[in-house]
């Protein structure tokens, strides 16, 4: 059973015109992107791979570091990686991701321990449990 947001502390939306050739602007204007196929290099433009990419880094960043703050961590020079895939499955299509985390300061056991605690507990991580294959590896920096 899927958990319900009982008690909302933000909300946005966007709206997408035109699919992956098309556009995507948020409600507040801070996004609006022309969007294009995914791997073109001869005209690079976002697109909706893209755009979860950096949703996912930076959702697993904040919980990393709310994650690590509560063991006395600081864990604010750390990044987080997100590559996301995008093929053929045996129903369509879909995604797979790998979140990679460099955080300063630990060793390699620390570091993956630290980010399997956080795929526990980040929203998109959540939002992603059972219906994506997600892998995280945490490193040493």
């Amino acid at each position: 059973m899927p958990e319900k947001v009982t008690d909302v502390l933000y909300t946005t939306a966007a709206t997408s015109k035109g699919g992956r050739d098309g556009t995507v602007k948020s409600a507040d204007g801070v996004i609006d992107l022309p969007l294009g196929k995914p791997g073109s290099t001869s005209n690079p433009k976002a697109n909706p791979e893209t755009l979860f990419a950096a949703g996912y880094s930076a959702c697993f960043s904040g919980a990393l570091n709310a994650v690590a703050g509560r063991e006395g961590l600081d864990t604010s020079e750390s990044t987080v990686t997100a590559d996301v895939s995008f093929g053929k499955t045996d129903s369509g299509f879909g995604l797979g991701i790998t979140l990679t985390a460099k955080i300063p300061g630990v060793d390699a056991a620390k570091a993956q321990e630290l980010v399997e605690q956080v795929h526990q507990m980040c929203p998109y991580s959540k939002a992603t449990r059972g219906n994506i294959e997600v892998t995280v590896v945490g490193e040493p920096a």
